[in-house]
Formats: structure tokens, sequence, C-alpha cells
């Protein structure tokens, strides 16, 4: 009988795997899932408690889609603000560009300045349009954000932290994953996870960054425009509601993005090939609509826009596939050759 305390040969697991690592029995692997479990969430738990120090500052980062929609101006309508030295007092759409001797121009937001003047022992009010309002001013006339009750600031920024806190934490829970998964697996079989891995991490960080610069600020301003076609003005929305919109439509984002990384691995596997995913396309199209109602909000701009990205990737997917198969198809031929 074997000595369980005697280290397995190399032999004992070459052939049962192709260098995929030591034979364990399913205890052992148990045993390796619990700590891999331990690490990973300890890693979680450190991120966690270094982002909700960071509240404020991440605040800061998911605010800037909302003041960048401030900026968007849409419609023809001409929008007045009203400031009492720093003070905002009114936002509001002008009848014209005349309000009595004050003439408003015809830029499409204008700021009415008022400014206490003294004159003796008078006060006097003056009144003035900026026509050129600085983007401080813009900002300022934008949709901000509040709370409405007393819990819901620490929730927000317990849910702030968790999602924070897995992007922090992310490489080091791909690390303790790899350390669990990898030795289980051929050369091969490691070359072609370490390389989905990569392209895989870099389409979510590229999904990310294009619902952050160039999606969210057009998404929240058309959901204001579309509130003010009902006849809803929108001066703040909730603050919560807002970071959950934010969180999960960039989160969304850079998983629709990981579709070329699914589709081109069944590919490599045999489940897929250029013939069927070419014959697929008509079908995808339903499928990325459905995934777009999925993956962000009930709002239909984002959808829309979710489901033409998944598309265009699913394109691109098609194509890599057709160059493969072309290679293949030029390989075999050489080899016919000889």
């Amino acid at each position: 009988m074997a000595d369980p305390n005697e280290e397995p040969r190399r032999d004992d697991w070459e052939g049962a795997g192709g260098d995929g690592g030591p034979v364990k029995s399913f205890l052992e692997h148990l045993e390796d899932l619990r700590w891999m479990l331990i690490k990973s969430g300890t890693a979680l738990l450190v991120a966690m408690i270094v982002c909700l120090y960071g509240t404020s500052q991440i605040v800061t980062v998911l605010k800037r889609p909302l003041q960048h929609a401030a900026l968007i101006q849409m419609g023809h309508g001409q929008r007045a603000m009203v400031r009492f030295g720093t003070n905002t007092l009114a936002v509001f759409e002008t009848a014209s560009h005349q309000m009595g001797p004050l003439d408003l121009g015809s830029n499409r937001f204008v700021v009415i300045q008022l400014d206490p003047v003294e004159s003796g022992t008078n006060l006097y009010l003056a009144v003035h349009a900026d026509l050129h309002p600085s983007e401080d001013a813009l900002v300022a006339s934008g949709t901000d954000l509040v709370y409405l009750d007393p819990a819901s600031p620490f929730l927000s920024s317990l849910h702030l932290a968790f999602y924070a806190g897995l992007l922090l934490a992310a490489p080091f829970l791909f690390y303790f994953i790899a350390q669990f998964v990898l030795p289980a697996l051929k050369v091969r079989e490691k070359k072609y996870v370490l390389r989905a891995c990569g392209v895989g991490v870099g389409l979510f960080l590229a999904g990310v960054s294009f619902c952050y610069f160039f999606i969210l600020a057009r998404a929240l301003k058309f959901a204001e425009l579309f509130s003010l076609w009902m006849g809803v003005k929108v001066p703040e929305w909730r603050a919560e509601t807002y970071f959950s919109f934010v969180t999960k439509f960039m989160l969304g984002m850079g998983l629709g993005f990981e579709l070329p990384v699914v589709l081109l691995a069944l590919v490599k596997i045999g489940i897929l090939d250029y013939q069927k995913l070419s014959s697929m396309r008509r079908y995808m199209i339903v499928i990325n609509l459905v995934f777009g109602a999925l993956l962000t909000t009930p709002e239909i701009f984002t959808q829309v826009v979710m489901a033409i990205v998944l598309q265009i990737l699913f394109e691109i997917s098609v194509w890599i596939a057709w160059y493969w198969d072309r290679q293949e198809r030029k390989r075999q031929a050489a080899e016919d050759q000889e």
C-alpha cells in the first residue's frame, strides 16, 4: 500500500493529465477550494474597507457623467438660470429672448445674475445677463443628487464600496482562482485559458471605459429629456438610484464586451465555426436586443446602444472566425501538397 505522505511521482500525473498537475483526492480538492474562497473573501473585504475610506472620491468619479450631461445642449429652446451671488435660485425655459428690458441673446443657455448694489442708504438689486457662461455654471444648472432618508447614505456607501472593492481586488481574485484552476489543466489548455483571460480583461475594461466616457452622459441626458417630454421636471435624482444605475450599466457593458471571448472560445473548442456563426446573424440581432435589456437598466436608449455594440462585437467575432478558417484551410492544403 502506498504511503499517503509520499509525494506523487511525476509519471503518476503526467499520464493522467499531461502536465496537468499532481493527482489529488476529492477532499484535497475541497481543501484547495476552501482556501481559495478564504483568500478571495479576505482580499475583497480588505479592498472594501479601503474603498469605504475613499467613498467621497468614488462619488466624485461617478458624478462626472452627470456633470457632462448638463453640458449637452439639445433642442431649440433657451434655458436660463437665475443666480444670486453664487447661489442658484431657479432654472427655467424662456419663452423669448427678451425679458423686459433685459436682452438674453440667442445662446441656448444664459445666466441671469442678481447682485445687491448700495447707493447711499438705499440697497438696490442689479440684474445683468451673462450670455457666455462658464462650464461651471452649466454644470450647476444640471440635475443634482439627493438622499431622501437617513439610512440611504450608509447603505449606498456600502454598495459603492462593494463594487469598487470588487474592481480593486480583481487582480488578486484572478490570481487565487488561477492557483486553483491552472494546475489541473494541460499545457495547451493553460495557453488558451491565459490568452482568453488576458483578452477578456482588456475587453471588460474597454467596455467599462466606453460606457463611462461616451455613453453614460448621453443616456442620462436622454432620460432627462424623456421625463420632460412626459411633462415631469427633473431637478434632482435620488442618489442611491443614480449610483445603482451607473454601476450596473458599466458592469453590464463590460460583461457585454466579453461576447467575442465566449464565441471564439467555442470556435476553438469546435462547437462553432465560421459557417455556423455567419448563419446565426439574424438570430443574434434578437439575442443582442434581449441581452441589451438584461445587462442594462429599463431605459430604452441604453438597451439599444448595448444591442448595437453587441452586434458589432459579433460581426468582429465572425470576421476573426473567417480568418481562422481561412488559415486552417491553407495549412491543410499545404499538408496535402506535401
